[in-house]
């Protein structure tokens, strides 16, 4: 099969989650990989006392059923035929993707906002983000759902077409099925701070390249957008490193430039407050509308991505099959 042909479902499965997005309607892998690793919670609660050794038991028991099903289901149907190996693979990678899902879950914050209806935008932004929301106005609504779209910028969307590029959609789901474990189990408080330090640990590994990379294409898209590409890379460059995730703030500061915001700052997590530096310099007021330049900039950035990981992906399979 010509290197071409493996490039393709990269493309088709970006294409279709732009266009389609998740099907709710149909089971999710991702909601399959989640309902694994909580019944391996259980399991190891059950049965082992000694939480560290079990949370790399879960970590690897569900990165392996995840990657091994995907791989086995590609190779099937490849051999059955190229053209329904493409299309079931293209599938796949589209389950893996995650920018539509982003950008409409966070427009509805935008639009609630926007016609001054903060109980609804709180509740939205309570649906893509992890600290108490009820404490938020709409200023910290808005930013909230800001920082989300920075941040999952590279964990929804550009980390794993970097994965699906080195190693296909089995790539993509191994990703998938780490940073799932992460947002489930990778805590640092007395239930988590043993059980997801595994998951925690390889999630930070996995996105140290995929996190940098995202926050240059992010700074070289800027002036596409029409925005400020020299701030991006002054505030990427000077906050890049102002998270307790060596990766989070990465995607987060290039934004902030770009937007002229200022992100982060002290958070309420389980009704406890978690202080946090500032990202970004205060420049201007931040607006509903900062949710929707902060898409088009995920959107520019992932196209950017996918080029590069298609030349990648062709490359890398082209030199396979010398």
């Amino acid at each position: 099969m010509k290197p071409i042909c493996y490039t393709i479902p990269l493309l088709i499965g970006f294409l279709l989650d732009v266009c389609i997005g998740d099907p709710h309607q149909m089971p999710h892998p991702v909601r399959l990989i989640g309902s694994l690793i909580s019944k391996m919670e259980l399991f190891i609660r059950r049965h082992f006392q000694n939480l560290r050794f079990g949370g790399m038991l879960l970590g690897m028991t569900v990165t392996a059923a995840s990657t091994v099903s995907a791989a086995l289901i590609v190779y099937i149907c490849y051999r059955i035929n190229v053209l329904f190996g493409i299309i079931t693979e293209s599938i796949l990678i589209c389950y893996m993707i995650a920018a539509r899902s982003l950008r409409d879950e966070s427009m509805k914050v935008c639009t609630a906002a926007e016609s001054g209806d903060t109980e609804g935008a709180r509740k939205a932004v309570s649906m893509i983000v992890g600290r108490d929301t009820n404490v938020l106005d709409r200023d910290g609504i808005v930013r909230a759902a800001v920082e989300t779209v920075a941040e999952n910028t590279s964990d929804g969307v550009t980390a794993p077409l970097f994965y699906i590029a080195l190693f296909g959609a089995a790539g993509g789901f191994f990703y998938k099925s780490v940073n799932t474990m992460d947002s489930m189990i990778g805590y640092r408080n007395e239930k988590y701070a043993d059980l997801g330090r595994f998951a925690a640990k390889l999630d930070d590994f996995l996105n140290f390249i995929p996190s940098r990379l995202t926050a240059l294409l992010m700074i070289a898209a800027c002036p596409l957008l029409h925005l400020d590409a020299e701030n991006a890379y002054r505030i990427w460059h000077r906050d890049r490193r102002k998270h307790d995730s060596p990766n989070s703030a990465q995607t987060e500061s290039a934004c902030a430039g770009a937007l002229h915001l200022r992100l982060a700052g002290d958070a309420q997590y389980f009704g406890e407050i978690h202080r946090k530096p500032f990202i970004g310099d205060n420049d201007r007021p931040i607006e509903p509308a900062d949710i929707r330049r902060a898409n088009r900039l995920m959107y520019a950035a992932s196209l950017l991505m996918l080029l590069l990981c298609s030349f990648m992906r062709f490359l890398l399979i082209g030199g396979l099959c010398r």
